[in-house]
């Protein structure tokens, strides 16, 4: 219902206004997760079977996918810097990768 009392001239003033409460909320909410993505990478080949974080290669779709331990397609978000130093029992160097990889039988 409207309110005769409010002046049509109020009322973009209002919508204007819950707009950028809106905006700033999600520009809020959105921060976070910015801030995490800078501190993690992907890391190839140290997610456990069915662990991964997303895309597992072909035929997989997302998170959860991977068919097997240590997958070299298969990666999971770890904290920036510690990927290379994570044991990965299918890697050619023994640890996680920054690219996918072909495994080698552990």
């Amino acid at each position: 219902m409207s309110n005769p009392n409010q002046s049509m001239a109020t009322r973009p003033i209002s919508v204007a206004a819950l707009a950028l409460a809106m905006s700033a909320a999600f520009t809020i909410a959105a921060t976070p997760m910015a801030a995490q993505a800078a501190d993690t990478e992907k890391c190839f080949g140290v997610a456990l079977k069915g662990k991964n974080d997303c895309k597992a290669g072909a035929g997989t779709t997302c998170a959860g996918t991977s068919k097997v331990d240590y997958q070299g397609n298969a990666w999971s978000m770890v904290p920036k810097g510690t990927c290379e130093k994570t044991v990965s029992k299918t890697s050619p160097t023994g640890h996680g990768q920054l690219k996918e990889f072909k495994e080698v039988k552990a």
